[in-house]
């Protein structure tokens, strides 16, 4: 389901409130990787990419591109000052390490008790599992930011998954163009509804269970 760079605007800044000041951050590649541009300079984010790079920038404008300085999946970026680069072997110490306060990846399903499949849909070819299974096991805290429903409208927020999962009870909170859901020992729990969306459509779009948060914030 294609979203509009307003819808993917919102979800980004909703992901940008969950990181707490000087956290140590890795975002994953598609969606996520549009969180880069609303981070706010004075809550001192460090961005980590596991091709080795700490102190992650914005995307740069168009004709300001290094080709030399590219993040984990492969497209231009920008070094903050006080940056660093490393290889990959002491970018996945960081992260296996426990290092990394918060993870923000991409999903292709996520279960009623924070299972998490995104890395590959069978009888498609990809390289591998990458850094995922990494981040979503060590990470402090895992969001996954994706679309509700996938090309053919079935929802990606499911009862069980059934996809290859990344790891199991891993995710703590999802963000899509419909809504932020959080996942506790109870279940699914509906936090908030983004514009112009109404709470019959986020339930009628959504294969898992909910339950509703008391006080539901409407974006």
């Amino acid at each position: 389901m294609g979203l509009g760079i307003e819808q993917i605007k919102k979800m980004a800044q909703r992901a940008e409130l969950e990181m707490q000041r000087n956290s140590i951050v890795n975002l994953g590649i598609g969606l996520p990787s549009y969180v880069t541009d609303y981070i706010r300079p004075e809550k001192g984010i460090m961005l980590q990419a596991e091709n080795g790079i700490l102190g992650m920038g914005s995307t740069p404008k168009k004709g300001y591109e290094d080709p030399m300085i590219c993040h984990a999946g492969g497209l231009p970026t920008t070094i903050q000052k006080g940056g660093s680069f490393f290889d990959s072997t002491q970018s996945f110490a960081m992260i296996r390490g426990g290092y990394i306060d918060v993870a923000i990846l991409g999903g292709l399903e996520v279960s009623e008790q924070g299972d998490l499949a995104n890395w590959i849909i069978p009888g498609k070819k990809v390289s591998g599992i990458g850094g995922a299974i990494e981040l979503a096991q060590k990470a402090k805290k895992l969001i996954i930011m994706m679309t509700h429903q996938n090309k053919n409208g079935q929802s990606k927020i499911v009862k069980r998954c059934q996809l290859p999962l990344t790891a199991e009870k891993c995710v703590n909170m999802i963000i899509t163009e419909k809504a932020v859901i959080h996942v506790s020992k109870r279940g699914l729990e509906l936090k908030e509804i983004f514009l112009p969306y109404s709470l019959e459509e986020v339930l009628q779009s959504t294969e898992a269970s909910l339950y509703l948060s008391p006080t539901i914030l409407r974006r």
